[in-house]
């Protein structure tokens, strides 16, 4: 919310100190176009789900900070996917490409607390840690991941460079997954 000195007046106390300590919304950047998405190394990239409304609000929010930060740094992101259904999950567990190890349920994709992303190169995805710059780009999230209380996937034995989510167990988030899409 911008504050109007001029209308501030008109505000009563408490409205105006809330308004001058409110920070201005991120939103998601629009959609890139589907072409970006197939033929990546990734499997069934193209179909994965990017719409920011299916994950927790302040995840989102938390995110996009993230994604603002990593931008000044010179390594804009993209969403590759966030929230996964539960068949989406098993079929990803099932591939044997060493996409996950977790079960639908096991995974916080299914609570809308977790992402996969990748940097952007020219207006391409650049997924492989094996290049240089998006190695130290996925440096550079799990940094910012990191430093705003999120888990990031490359600490983890099955490395997941482009993976963050929310800390904690998912049971004691009281959360209940969308199971509708």
């Amino acid at each position: 919310m911008f504050l109007d000195p001029l209308h501030a007046p008109q505000l009563d106390r408490q409205q105006h100190i809330q308004a001058t300590l409110t920070p201005e919304a991120l939103v998601p950047p629009p959609p890139l176009p589907p072409s970006v998405f197939i033929g990546t190394e990734r499997p069934g990239l193209e179909s994965a789900n990017r719409d920011w409304s299916r994950l927790d609000p302040e995840f989102v929010a938390a995110v996009l900070k993230i994604f603002a930060r990593l931008e000044s740094r010179g390594y804009p992101f993209a969403l590759l996917e966030g929230y996964r259904s539960p068949e989406r999950q098993d079929a990803l567990a099932d591939s044997g490409a060493l996409v996950t190890n977790a079960r639908a349920f096991q995974s916080k994709h299914q609570y809308g607390l977790a992402i996969d992303a990748a940097p952007l190169r020219n207006g391409r995805l650049v997924i492989s840690e094996k290049e240089p710059w998006a190695m130290d780009a996925y440096l550079a999230l799990g940094e910012e991941a990191e430093r705003a209380g999120l888990t990031w996937g490359g600490r983890w034995k099955l490395k997941d460079y482009g993976h963050i989510e929310a800390a904690g167990a998912i049971r004691s988030r009281n959360r209940r997954p969308s199971v509708s899409g």
